[in-house]
């Protein structure tokens, strides 16, 4: 089995984690509808493969119509990576109801409405990939992070329900849940952590490595490869999993 010519779609796929997989998957031959909020910042990687899509994940009619138009373009989407997401801390006393729609929109809200349309085309074939990404903080929770950890935990039951509704098909779903990985979002943490912790940006960027088991920041890479490798030769039987990338066990 080979993902050559098969279409994938990535969202949030202009940048970090989102962008190294699609980039892996456009490598091994898929053909990749990258999608985002910001036209410019995926007009600005599209090529080799990459076919952006302005899209925002909290609005379900743009959804619809974006995977649609991506599916009369390439085909029906076979590999559905739902990575668009939101990683923003805020104590629970200090958490009001914008702030949580904000993050359960973006992170969970985002990812039903992606795997939902996406399922549409998928089901009509032989074989699929759903692979949401989450974080180590829907296996474990993250302190200081209650809606961001609800969110994420949310999209592993997705994930879990999904896997057992297709049991005995020819389509998977698990789930990616990565530690703290080296992303431009790391980088406006690093900020917010020093403010809300009154400690120098170095501190609080150690703070985050400390974090991971195997004491540095993971790569999107690192990312993008689990999914090849649960795109590949022999993936059939890894389903309903929520896979962690974290340097040791969590």
């Amino acid at each position: 089995m080979t993902i050559a010519g098969k279409h994938a779609l990535v969202t949030g796929g202009g940048s970090g984690i989102g962008l190294a997989i699609a980039r892996a998957l456009a490598g091994a031959g898929a053909e990749v509808t990258i999608t985002g909020r910001r036209a410019a910042v995926l007009d600005e990687v599209a090529g080799a493969g990459l076919y952006p899509l302005s899209m925002d994940v909290t609005q379900e009619h743009e959804v619809a119509a974006g995977v649609v138009a991506a599916v009369k373009a390439r085909g029906p989407v076979q590999i559905c990576i739902p990575n668009a997401g939101i990683a923003e801390g805020r104590a629970l006393h200090k958490t009001d109801a914008a702030f949580w729609r904000q993050i359960m929109a973006t992170n969970l809200d985002g990812a039903f409405y992606t795997v939902r349309e996406c399922l549409i085309g998928m089901r009509q074939t032989d074989w699929g990939r759903v692979i949401a990404i989450s974080s180590i903080a829907g296996i474990k929770g993250l302190k200081g992070a209650a809606a961001y950890s609800a969110s994420k935990h949310g999209m592993i039951g997705l994930i879990r329900s999904l896997s057992e509704d297709y049991l005995g098909t020819g389509l998977t779903f698990n789930a990616i849940c990565p530690g703290y990985v080296d992303t431009e979002i790391i980088s406006r943490n690093v900020t917010a952590i020093s403010a809300r912790a009154g400690v120098s940006e170095q501190e609080a960027r150690a703070m985050m490595v400390e974090a991971n088991r195997h004491k540095r920041l993971i790569t999107p890479d690192e990312v993008a490869q689990a999914v090849l490798w649960l795109c590949g030769p022999g993936s059939s039987s890894i389903n309903g999993q929520a896979l962690e990338i974290a340097g040791g066990q969590v």
